[in-house]
């Protein structure tokens, strides 16, 4: 069999596209489980890590999933869609979980004792927007990792923020706590790419010390 050559990371960047669509050939298991664990490898806030990932991959799921996309068609043609989750009750559930893991990696134990209050302390305080809004950014550090692994090893990615909460929640049979925040569909390129939409330069949008005063 012929070895994969796979990309660096900033040629995956330089190359990545949002996939119009796809070939629908299956992906390799081990090739997903790289992928996923990409993800789970991820930081997150105090490391609770309240990512969760459904990931689709039978026709019959997949078909279901884009009537809750949009009738999207690359949520059918792709070779796996993984639906990117947050979990608002995670923290309450894997918090021993998480000091226990802490502590076989030499987190001090009077880390532990502080967090096992502070960590409650100030997840308990959101209200419904708040959490909505913290488990955005903790799953989109877990996707983007996994987005670009699947780039590294030669897959095409396509992320999408357009679906139905409720019909998801009712497709995949979420737990009430799951916000759906994405879907990454992976798999190969069908046809042509897509055009290449360029980006601002970065006097446009990066700034030195404080806002307008432009990067040394």
């Amino acid at each position: 069999m012929m070895q994969k050559i796979e990309k660096s990371l900033t040629q995956a960047i330089a190359d990545r596209r949002a996939t119009p669509s796809f070939d629908g050939a299956p992906i390799p298991a081990e090739d997903l489980r790289r992928i996923l664990d990409a993800g789970l490898h991820a930081p997150s806030g105090y490391n609770i890590q309240p990512w969760r990932f459904i990931v689709v991959q039978s026709p019959e799921q997949r078909r279901k999933l884009r009537a809750a996309g949009y009738n999207q068609g690359k949520i059918e043609e792709a070779s796996a869609v993984i639906v990117a989750c947050g979990d608002a009750d995670g923290w309450r559930k894997d918090l021993d979980l998480m000091l226990q893991s802490g502590r076989e990696g030499g987190m001090p134990e009077s880390y532990a004792d502080q967090a096992r209050s502070s960590v409650p302390n100030f997840l308990s305080s959101f209200n419904v927007d708040q959490m909505k809004g913290w488990l955005n950014k903790q799953v989109m550090l877990a996707f983007t990792h996994m987005l670009l692994m699947a780039e590294t090893m030669g897959y095409d990615t396509a992320p999408m923020e357009g679906f139905e909460q409720d019909k998801v929640h009712e497709v995949l049979r979420l737990p009430l706590s799951y916000w759906v925040v994405a879907f990454l569909a992976i798999g190969h390129l069908k046809g042509t790419d897509k055009f290449d939409g360029g980006r601002f330069d970065m006097g446009h949008t990066v700034f030195g010390e404080e806002f307008g005063k432009p990067l040394k």
